[in-house]
C-alpha cells in the first residue's frame, strides 16, 4: 500500500477513540504520518458498549494514554433536555440523536487538548458525512488555534480490507475481521442504522437489524400506562418516582422498546449535499417528545405555541448542522426557557403496539378552562359576540371580493339564476 505523503510534525493529538477498527488504525497512522504522541479520548454517552478493555487496546495501538469519561448525565440534562424543550425535529421525523451528541464529545476533547497541551485533535469521520462538520465546528468555536486532523480525507485507506491490511502490517490487534453491513451510532437517546440494504429506499428493513425495539406486531397485547411529570418543560418524575435525567431516559427506552415505540425510516437531506436513508430507534425520546407536546397544548397560549413551532425548525437545523456553540443557539435557548416557565404538570400516555397514545394531562398552570370550552350553558361566553368578531376578522376578504365585483372580474361562483326558482 502506498504511504501517504509526509505531514507536518505535531507533538500531540487528541483522538476521538471508540476502539473499533478505524480508530485503532488511526492511532499508528497519526504517529507515522505526523510524528506525534496520540492521546485517545472516549466519551460514554450511553452507548452501552464495553469500555473496560479500551485502555489496553489503545496502548496496543500505540497511544500514550486514554481518557474515558462518563458524560451520560451531562448529555441528558444539558443537551437532550434542551432539545426536548425546543421541540426541534429535523425534517419532520429525525429526533437528532447523533447530531446532539457530537458537540458534547468535541467539547470535552478540546478540554483534554488544553489539559495535555495538545494543539490538534483528530476524528474518524468520513468525508461524506455530517459528523465531520459537527466535530470541527465545535473545535473552531471553542478554540480556533487547535488544528483538526481527519485521516479519512487524507490517507490511502479506502476500504475495510485496506484497514485490516494496515493493522496487520503494524501489528495492531483488531477484535474481528467481520463487520455488520450497517453503519451504526448509538447513545442514550437513540441508535441509527445506515448503509447495507437500506441504501435501496424500496427495501424494507430486516427485523434482525433493530436493536432497541421489538416489532410492533410482536409487542405485548396489553397496553402499558406511563405518567411523566414535568417542571418548566423538563421531565423530573416517572410514574411518581424522581429520577436523574439519564436514568429517566434509559427507563423510558426500556419501556418504549418493549412496546415497539420509536422507529423511524426516512430519507434525509445531509448537510454535505446528498440524500441519505437512515433508520432510527428512539423509544424513550419518542415518548418524551409526545408527552411534552401534550403538556404544552394546555400550558402555552396560542401565539407562543405557534411561533415556537417556527423557531423549533430553525433550532433543528442548527443542531443537525453542528452549530451548537453559536450565539444564535444560545439566544434561542433563552427564548425556549421563557416559553417553558409554565410548562408544569403531568402527562399520562398509553404505550401499545408502536404507538404513544395520550391518555390524560393536567397542570396547575393550565390555560384550558372547562367553563369556557363547554358546549353546555355557561356564564362567561356570550355567543352573540362571535358575529362581530367574524365580521371584523373577515373584513379583508369582504373588501377584496367587493373590489373584484366592481372591476367586473369573474367570481369563483356564478350568481344564482333565480328565474328557475319555484316555491312549494
Amino acid at each position: 500500500m502506498p504511504k501517504s505523503s509526509a505531514k507536518p510534525k505535531i507533538e500531540k493529538i487528541v483522538l476521538a477513540y471508540s476502539g473499533g477498527l478505524d480508530t485503532s488504525v488511526i492511532v499508528p497512522w497519526l504517529r507515522e504520518n505526523y510524528g506525534c504522541e496520540v492521546i485517545c479520548y472516549t466519551a460514554d454517552v450511553g452507548q452501552r458498549e464495553e469500555l473496560s478493555g479500551l485502555p489496553a487496546k489503545a496502548e496496543a495501538s500505540g497511544a500514550s494514554k486514554i481518557y474515558i469519561e462518563d458524560l451520560t448525565e451531562e448529555f441528558a440534562s444539558q443537551y437532550l433536555f434542551k432539545l426536548l424543550k425546543s421541540g426541534a425535529i429535523y425534517e419532520r421525523e429525525y429526533l437528532l440523536g447523533t447530531s446532539i451528541a457530537r458537540p458534547l464529545i468535541a467539547k470535552h476533547m478540546v478540554d483534554v487538548a488544553h489539559q495535555e497541551g495538545a494543539m490538534a485533535v483528530a476524528h474518524g469521520c468520513t468525508g461524506k458525512g455530517n459528523d465531520q462538520v459537527r466535530f470541527e465546528l465545535t473545535v473552531m468555536a471553542l478554540d480556533p488555534r487547535i488544528k483538526t486532523v481527519a485521516p479519512w480525507r487524507e490517507w490511502d485507506i479506502k476500504s475495510r480490507e485496506d484497514a485490516l491490511a494496515y493493522a496487520a502490517a503494524h501489528n495492531i490487534p483488531v477484535s474481528s475481521s467481520l463487520k455488520s453491513i450497517y453503519s451504526r451510532d448509538r447513545n442514550l437517546w437513540h441508535i441509527s442504522h445506515e448503509g447495507g440494504l437500506l441504501e435501496d429506499p424500496w427495501a424494507e428493513p430486516e427485523e434482525s437489524m433493530f436493536q432497541l425495539t421489538v416489532a410492533p406486531e410482536n409487542a405485548p397485547n396489553e397496553p402499558e400506562y406511563v405518567e411523566i411529570a414535568f417542571e418548566k418543560g423538563v421531565p423530573v418524575k416517572l410514574n411518581g418516582k424522581a429520577l436523574s435525567a439519564a436514568t429517566l431516559i434509559q427507563t423510558l427506552n426500556d419501556l418504549g422498546g418493549k412496546h415497539g415505540v420509536g422507529r423511524v425510516d426516512m430519507v434525509e437531506n445531509r448537510l454535505v449535499g446528498m440524500k441519505s436513508r437512515g433508520v432510527y430507534e428512539t423509544p424513550g425520546g419518542t415518548i418524551l417528545v409526545k408527552a411534552h407536546k401534550e403538556l404544552e397544548q394546555i400550558c402555552l397560549d396560542r401565539d407562543t405555541l405557534h411561533y415556537k413551532d417556527v423557531v423549533a425548525q430553525r433550532y433543528a437545523e442548527l443542531v443537525y448542522n453542528g452549530q451548537w456553540f453559536t450565539p444564535l443557539r444560545e439566544a434561542m435557548d433563552a427564548f425556549f426557557d421563557v416559553t417553558q416557565e409554565h410548562v408544569n404538570g403531568s402527562v399520562k400516555v398509553k404505550l401499545y403496539k408502536g404507538n404513544v397514545i395520550p391518555a390524560g394531562k393536567k397542570s396547575v398552570d393550565s390555560l384550558y378552562r372547562e367553563d369556557f370550552a363547554t358546549f353546555g350553558q355557561d356564564s362567561v361566553y356570550d355567543q352573540s359576540d362571535s358575529a362581530g368578531f367574524i365580521t371584523l376578522f373577515g373584513l379583508p376578504l369582504k373588501v377584496a371580493a367587493m373590489r373584484d365585483i366592481a372591476n367586473g372580474q369573474k367570481l369563483e361562483y356564478e350568481s344564482p339564476d333565480y328565474s328557475t326558482f319555484k316555491r312549494d
